[in-house]
């Protein structure tokens, strides 16, 4: 009986000591970076592939290069999104081609969002490009969050506005989302982009998880560079957007 208990407690301590583990595996810190406006310049893109570094790229529907570099960036084992433009606040700003705008009907939004779906192979979630209008207007990201849970695709939200909606909804609707945390690159000097970096590894190992999106300038790709370099002296690592979700 002693031997039978001490057996069995043995098996529960490995439980616990696998549990444990798995714990410990799981709270790993871990950054998805987000390339995004991807699609009308390949040599763009390219640079931050020679990298070789997990990078997540979000491209644009309906422009030069959109279903080309969906088939390349996928080749070569990236993770690759549709970058839906959306509306913004500012009239001035053109989101583009393949845009869904605030009085859309849900039957317009379904026909674009596939459409544009299409359009960019292999894509595994969506991403919105500029919408603080959009994504403030609860009937329309409704609708379009419902066309993309249908399509077993994630959603994040790059939160270009702190009116946005999208998350919260995306939330409700019980699919995989996540936000933006930090925009890397509002300023392109590869010094201040390295600073955001270091704040979203920061963010990372205080929450076990951070989102960045920076933009195809050499300056970002060089900064990414420098950082994933640094990363590997730490406990920190480079995921595509996926795996944080």
């Amino acid at each position: 009986m002693t031997g039978g208990s001490l057996l069995g407690l043995f098996n529960i301590s490995k439980g616990f000591a696998a549990e444990n583990s798995r714990s410990k595996s799981y709270q790993t810190p871990k950054i998805a970076l987000i390339v995004d406006d991807i699609g009308y310049n390949r040599s763009l893109a390219w640079q931050f592939v020679e990298l070789n570094e997990s990078i997540t790229f979000s491209i644009l529907p309906q422009v030069s290069y959109s279903r080309e570099l969906a088939f390349e960036l996928n080749d070569n084992g990236y993770e690759v999104m549709l970058h839906q433009p959306m509306e913004p606040y500012n009239n001035g700003c053109d989101p583009g081609p393949g845009a869904l705008f605030v009085g859309d009907n849900a039957q317009r939004i379904e026909k674009t969002l596939q459409t544009n779906i299409r359009s960019i192979p292999f894509a595994k979630g969506v991403y919105n490009h500029m919408g603080s209008k959009f994504t403030a207007s609860p009937n329309e990201i409704g609708n379009a969050l419902k066309v993309i849970r249908s399509r077993g695709m994630f959603f994040v939200d790059s939160y270009t506005s702190n009116r946005s909606l999208a998350h919260a909804t995306a939330r409700r609707y019980h699919m995989p989302t996540a936000h933006r945390n930090v925009f890397l690159d509002n300023v392109r000097q590869e010094s201040v982009i390295m600073s955001q970096l270091v704040h979203l590894q920061k963010h990372a190992m205080l929450y076990g998880r951070a989102i960045g999106i920076g933009h195809p300038f050499p300056e970002t790709a060089r900064a990414i560079g420098r950082f994933s370099k640094r990363l590997k002296q730490s406990n920190v690592s480079l995921v595509p957007v996926s795996e944080i979700l």
